[in-house]
């Protein structure tokens, strides 16, 4: 094509086809790329090779540490990391149902219980008139009735509570958890609250009961002598090679510190 290339000189020509002079003779081969991300981003304008430096997840590019809900609106929290796509639904205690505000994923009003002309809300407690022990609780729209003893309770004296028409003290009911707190710095994170604990490949949340769910990042099959970036979770196969404990770019070529006759290329493969 009209230009002199030196004996063992590589280069890429249009069309992603990469080429190298040897011996007096070009030889072309396409581009191979190695993708070690789940959700990587299109090519970028003049390059060969989908980038894991974002994340494309249903259609929509993310940049790196985006933290977005899905399209289907599930109450999943998800986050774009080196490319890949982690999703986590927060855990409803026991008794709650999914809402329809995302924000608000584990509210949810079940059934009320119609007894004796009178509407009670799920959950709630009363007696029957004129049998102040006989204690009745609204399940689901029914109502269910027993007698028994008053039980022995579990909580301080000042915390005891005698609701009117009822013969026994029961505890008061405590404040619902408004986010976890980590015992070795005491930092409390609010629910829904997503982190990395020290482990780049490790993202914990929040959940709506004050307990922490953790996951760990799946990096995907990658290539021999990937770069290790501090912080960053999957080895960067795209950014250069490393060999030999040194740290080459792509298409630097290097002596070999084994056999001084040979000469060493990093590509990316």
């Amino acid at each position: 094509r009209g230009v002199s290339r030196e004996s063992g000189a590589l280069w890429t020509e249009p069309g992603c086809r990469i080429c190298t002079c040897q011996e007096g003779r070009v030889l072309c081969d396409t581009v191979s790329c190695s993708i070690p991300c789940s959700h990587p981003l299109p090519a970028p304008a003049g390059g060969c090779c989908p980038t894991c430096t974002g994340c494309l997840h249903e259609g929509v590019a993310r940049a790196e540490g985006d933290v977005f809900s899905p399209s289907d609106g599930n109450c999943s929290v998800c986050v774009c990391l080196a490319g890949n796509v982690s999703c986590l639904s927060p855990e409803c205690p026991p008794g709650s149902c999914p809402g329809p505000s995302p924000s608000d994923c584990c509210s949810c009003h079940p059934a009320k219980c119609s007894f004796r002309g009178r509407t009670y809300a799920h959950g709630a407690r009363f007696s029957l008139d004129g049998d102040g022990c006989t204690t009745c609780v609204c399940q689901g729209g029914e109502v269910e009735c027993s007698f028994a003893p008053c039980p022995v309770l579990d909580c301080p004296q000042h915390q005891w509570h005698l609701r009117p028409g009822q013969c026994c003290s029961s505890c008061r009911d405590p404040p619902a958890p408004t986010g976890c707190f980590l015992d070795d710095n005491g930092v409390e994170f609010p629910v829904g609250q997503l982190w990395s604990p020290g482990d780049p490949c490790e993202l914990c949340i929040c959940q709506a009961d004050g307990s922490v769910s953790c996951r760990r990042t799946e990096c995907l099959e990658t290539c021999p002598y990937p770069i290790h970036i501090p912080g960053q979770c999957c080895p960067d196969c795209s950014a250069g090679c490393t060999y030999m404990g040194r740290v080459f770019s792509n298409n630097e070529t290097f002596p070999s510190e084994l056999d001084p006759c040979l000469s060493c290329i990093c590509l990316v493969r």
